[in-house]
C-alpha cells in the first residue's frame, strides 16, 4: 500500500411512493438565523452542544479568512445567537464538511484542503478547544485528490474515525477511503474500499457491541445500476466482513449511516433515481444487522429530492430525515425535513425556504425538548450569495406511543454534561401524578440499572446517575440508554459514559 502522508499544518489556523404534498405539516420554527457575509457562506453539519443546549456548526466561507474558500465553523448558544465563528485554512481552498463535540469538550472537524498536504486535495483532520482556537491539525493523503466527508470520536480510545474518498490509493479512479486516528490524529491506519470504477464513502460510525465501523457511499463498481447505495461492514482493524448494494437500474448514493437500536440494525440516508415519483428521490433503506433490506421508502414529487441526514428519534424510534426539494416549498429547491415512524411511513413533511435556492443537509434532535434543528444553506436569505442557514423547531410533544392517547406529557434530558465520567445529571418532567421508572440499558437493550421506581407528583425533578449498574459495580465506557416510563408512555435518551 502506498504510504500516506500524514503533516502537521500550521497553526493559521458528515420503497414506497410518497408524494409529500399529501402528508401531515411538521412543526413551525421557532427561529431561523443566517451566517456569513457579503459573498457565499455554506453550512453543512450541525450538532447541538452539551450541557449549555447550543450548537456548533460547520461549513465553508468565501466571505472570510485567508484563501479562497476557509473552513467556517461558529458556536451559538440555544437560540442561534453566535458565541464565537471562526475560520481555519490557508491561502488555498479548505472546506470543512463535519463537526462534532468531542469528549473533552472541544470539537473535531474533517473536510479537504489543497492549502497544505500532499497532494491535490488531502483529507483535513483539525481537533479544536471548547473556544474553537486549534490545538493540532493533520492531513492525510497522497498525489492524487483525497477527500473528507465525515468524522466521528470512537470509543473508548478518544479515537476518530474519518469517511471519504480517495483517488491516491486503490482499485479504481475513486476508492471510499476510510481513516482511523488515535485521540491526537497520529495516523492508526488508512484503507480504500471500492472496485475498478468509482466508489466513495459519506459516512463512518461506530458500531456497537462488537466497535467495528459501518461505512455507507456511494459505487460504481457493483450493485444493480450506474450507481448504487454502496455499505460496507468492517471489523476494529478496518477489514472488511461484508459489502452490500441497494438500488435498481438507474442511479443512487448514500450519503448517512446509523445504527438503530434496539436490534442493531442500520438505517441509510440517500436519493435514487430508479424508484419513486420524480426524477431523484429521498431513498430511505432499513436493514437488519448483516446488511439484508427489511424495507425502502422513497420520498418526493415529479421533479427532484436528495435526502442527506437522518436520525432515530425518541421516545418512538422513528425517523427525522434532511433533504432537498425542488417538488415542493416556495422555491427553486427548499429545506425538506420528513417525520416518519418506526417503519419508516411518513407522519409529516415540513419545506423551509424561500424563493430562491435553500438546502437542508443536517438535521439532529435537540434535547430536552425534542424538537429538531436544521442546518444547511440559503440564498434566499442573509447577508450575501450564500449563508449557512440554521432552523429550530418548535417543540414536539415527546413520549406518546403510536397508537396510544395517555394524560401525561413526558420530557426527558440526554444528561448534564453528556458525556460524562463521574456524574450526570438528568432533568424530567410529568404533567400529572404519576408512577414513574427511570433505568439504564445497554446498547443491546439489557436493562443495567434501576434509578428509580415510585411515584412522583406532576412537575419537573431531577435525577443523578454515576455510571454504576444496580450492583455498584462501574460500568465499562460506552453508550447507553437512558428510559422514562410512566403510565403508558415511554421516553429515551441515549447517554455517553467515558473513564
Amino acid at each position: 500500500m502506498m504510504k500516506l502522508s500524514h503533516i502537521l499544518l500550521p497553526m493559521c489556523f458528515w420503497g414506497v411512493l410518497f408524494a409529500g404534498a399529501s402528508s401531515a405539516q411538521g412543526p413551525d420554527t421557532l427561529w431561523t438565523r443566517t451566517y456569513g457575509g457579503a459573498s457565499s457562506d455554506y453550512g453543512y453539519s450541525i450538532q447541538q452542544t452539551f450541557p449549555d443546549g447550543g450548537y456548533i456548526i460547520t461549513g465553508s466561507t468565501f466571505s472570510f479568512g485567508e484563501g479562497s474558500y476557509d473552513v467556517y465553523y461558529l458556536k451559538t448558544d440555544a437560540s442561534g445567537e453566535v458565541e464565537w465563528a471562526r475560520t481555519y485554512g490557508g491561502t488555498g481552498t479548505d472546506h470543512g464538511a463535519s463537526i462534532q463535540q468531542a469528549l473533552d469538550g472541544g470539537y473535531i472537524i474533517t473536510g479537504y484542503t489543497n492549502s497544505s498536504g500532499a497532494g491535490d486535495y488531502d483529507v483535513l483532520l483539525a481537533k479544536t478547544d471548547s473556544s474553537g482556537v486549534v490545538d493540532w491539525a493533520y492531513t492525510y493523503g497522497g498525489a492524487a485528490d483525497d477527500r473528507g466527508w465525515c468524522v466521528q470520536q470512537t470509543l473508548p480510545d478518544s479515537g476518530y474515525i474519518i469517511a471519504g474518498y480517495t483517488e491516491t490509493l486503490g482499485a479504481g479512479g475513486g476508492d471510499a477511503f476510510v481513516i482511523r486516528t488515535d485521540a491526537r490524529g497520529g495516523l492508526l491506519w488508512a484503507n480504500p474500499y471500492g472496485g475498478t470504477a468509482w466508489d466513495e464513502a459519506r459516512c463512518a460510525i461506530q458500531t456497537f457491541p462488537d466497535s467495528g465501523y459501518i461505512i455507507v457511499g456511494t459505487t460504481s463498481s457493483s450493485g444493480a445500476g450506474a450507481d448504487d447505495v454502496y455499505l460496507i461492514k468492517i471489523d476494529a482493524d478496518g477489514d472488511s466482513l461484508w459489502t452490500r448494494t441497494y438500488g435498481g437500474a438507474g442511479g443512487e448514493n448514500g450519503y448517512q449511516v446509523r445504527q438503530t437500536f434496539p436490534d442493531g440494525g442500520y438505517i441509510i440516508i440517500g436519493n435514487t433515481f430508479s424508484f419513486g415519483a420524480g426524477n431523484s428521490d429521498v431513498y430511505l433503506v432499513k436493514t437488519d444487522q448483516d446488511g439484508d433490506t427489511l424495507w425502502t421508502r422513497t420520498f418526493g414529487g415529479t421533479s427532484v429530492e436528495y435526502g442527506y441526514s437522518v436520525q432515530q428519534t425518541s421516545p418512538e424510534a422513528g425517523y427525522i430525515i434532511a433533504g432537498s426539494t425542488r417538488s415542493f416549498g416556495e422555491g427553486n429547491y427548499d429545506a425538506y425535513i420528513i417525520k416518519t415512524d418506526p417503519d419508516g411511513d411518513p407522519i409529516w413533511t415540513r419545506t423551509y425556504g424561500g424563493s430562491a435556492y435553500d438546502d437542508g443537509y443536517c438535521v439532529c434532535q435537540t434535547a430536552p425538548d425534542s424538537g429538531y434543528v436544521i442546518g444547511g444553506s440559503t440564498r434566499s436569505f442573509g447577508a450575501g450569495v450564500y449563508d449557512v442557514y440554521v432552523m429550530k423547531t418548535e417543540p414536539v410533544l415527546a413520549g406518546i406511543k403510536r397508537g396510544l392517547v395517555g394524560g401525561t406529557t413526558l420530557m426527558l434530558s440526554a444528561g448534564e454534561p453528556n458525556p460524562f465520567a463521574d456524574r450526570t445529571l438528568i432533568r424530567y418532567h410529568l404533567g400529572e401524578r404519576s408512577r414513574v421508572t427511570i433505568a439504564v440499558h445497554n446498547v443491546l437493550g439489557q436493562r443495567v440499572a434501576t434509578l428509580l421506581d415510585a411515584v412522583r407528583d406532576q412537575g419537573p425533578h431531577v435525577i443523578t446517575w454515576d455510571g454504576k449498574d444496580s450492583r455498584g459495580h462501574a460500568l465499562a465506557p460506552g453508550i447507553y440508554f437512558c428510559s422514562l416510563q410512566a403510565e403508558n408512555q415511554f421516553v429515551t435518551r441515549k447517554i455517553v459514559l467515558i473513564r
